[in-house]
């Protein structure tokens, strides 16, 4: 059965409005249990995200890619198996490069239309998809990253995922809602404390932003921000903390 944007809307609209609560209040807000313990997400949970994971390993990633030629499988485990995944291979000539980018430019037309709700509507959608296969996601990140297995799940997972709604929401909310200083609750596993954000507008880029290696990263921050607003929408943020 087909999904509509007003199914998306409604299926978030609670997380949505506690992440626009919590941008304005500077509150503690956490969509996504850091805690890989299976009194958290099902006792079955860990090892069904495994095997998904390896049932990837030696076999073609499904991405239809305009302009790809090919397949290329170049990932090596810092443990040491190759991992043989096969990715789309989009050459550098400018057949390809039109092929691919057109294609981005010919979708863009109709996501522009759709409007700031339509776009954060699909855009939670895609966080909510992504943490039904987190534990999958953080064998990979532990794979492809080298760290530790919880780390992966935490820094590539849960918390990607809350900085990728911390972006939707900061996208999502009216123009002018902006607080150039205010305090901020910080808080992790019970611990609190407080710091200072000083927010300032800063002219776009083409960036893709996140804190530690790029492999392990769902698509956060500035991706779907950009998603969210697109050009025109309104100008990137930076926020600036001081303990």
């Amino acid at each position: 059965m087909p999904v509509t944007l007003d199914d998306l809307a409604s299926r978030h609209e609670r997380t949505l409005h506690e992440a626009l609560e919590a941008i304005q209040t500077r509150g503690y807000f956490s969509a996504y249990p850091e805690s890989p313990s299976p009194r958290v997400y099902g006792e079955t949970a860990a090892a069904d995200g495994e095997a998904r994971y390896r049932a990837w390993l030696g076999a073609d990633f499904p991405l239809d890619t305009p302009g790809a030629e090919g397949r290329v499988a170049t990932e090596r485990s810092p443990y040491g198996p190759e991992l043989g995944v096969r990715y789309p291979h989009v050459g550098p000539t400018v057949t390809a490069l039109s092929a691919l980018l057109g294609s981005a430019g010919r979708a863009m037309a109709g996501w522009r239309e759709a409007g700031t709700a339509a776009r954060s509507a699909v855009c939670l959608e895609i966080l909510a998809r992504l943490h039904d296969r987190v534990f999958e996601l953080a064998n990979a990140v532990q794979h492809t990253s080298g760290q530790a297995f919880v780390m992966a799940f935490q820094a590539g997972g849960a918390h990607a995922l809350d900085r990728a709604l911390e972006a939707v929401a900061y996208a999502h909310r009216p123009r002018g809602a902006d607080q150039d200083t205010a305090d901020r609750v910080l808080g992790e596993a019970g611990r609190k404390g407080r710091a200072t954000a000083d927010d300032q507008d800063v002219p776009r880029g083409a960036t893709w932003c996140g804190s530690r290696h790029r492999m392990q990263h769902v698509p956060d921050m500035e991706l779907l921000a950009r998603l969210v607003r697109v050009a025109g929408d309104r100008q990137c943020r930076r926020r600036q903390a001081t303990s």
